[in-house]
């Protein structure tokens, strides 16, 4: 069986935002019960990460890393169609992931104790992001 929904979900610019349970929803109104779930962000500038969810200073510190990495308005990118925070979005999605794959297992996503799902919004204004969401299993 292969189940697939688009979800939209608007940012208020850079940082996290965890979609575990948006996911996990989707999954629950499914008759997976075990297979795979993918997740694809259909943008350039955003990503996805399985991060901690306990502690939110876990996604902060990977926030200050990425500014330091790819500050805005560095002088080596030639990039900047759409301001200073355009090719460092680019550059994190490249160093991050568009898409991941998660484990079902007994209707379940099966992930860790501390393990979230988040969208990371890489620009520094509010989007709107398009995920796709595929769920393959029996």
């Amino acid at each position: 069986m292969v189940v697939q929904t688009q979800i939209s979900l608007a940012t208020r610019g850079r940082g996290t935002y965890e979609i575990t349970a948006t996911i996990a929803s989707l999954l629950g109104e499914s008759e997976v019960s075990h297979g795979l779930c993918n997740v694809f962000v259909q943008h350039t500038s955003a990503s996805l990460i399985v991060c901690e969810n306990a502690d939110p200073g876990v996604r902060r510190d990977l926030e200050t890393f990425m500014a330091e990495l790819t500050p805005d308005g560095d002088d080596r990118f030639g990039h900047v169609a759409e301001g200073p925070d355009d090719m460092p979005a680019h550059v994190r999605t490249v160093l991050t992931q568009t898409s991941l794959t998660l484990p079902v297992q007994a209707g379940r996503l099966a992930l860790g104790t501390w393990q979230g799902v988040y969208l990371w919004e890489h620009r520094t204004a509010a989007y709107t992001r398009n995920i796709l969401v595929t769920l393959y299993g029996e």
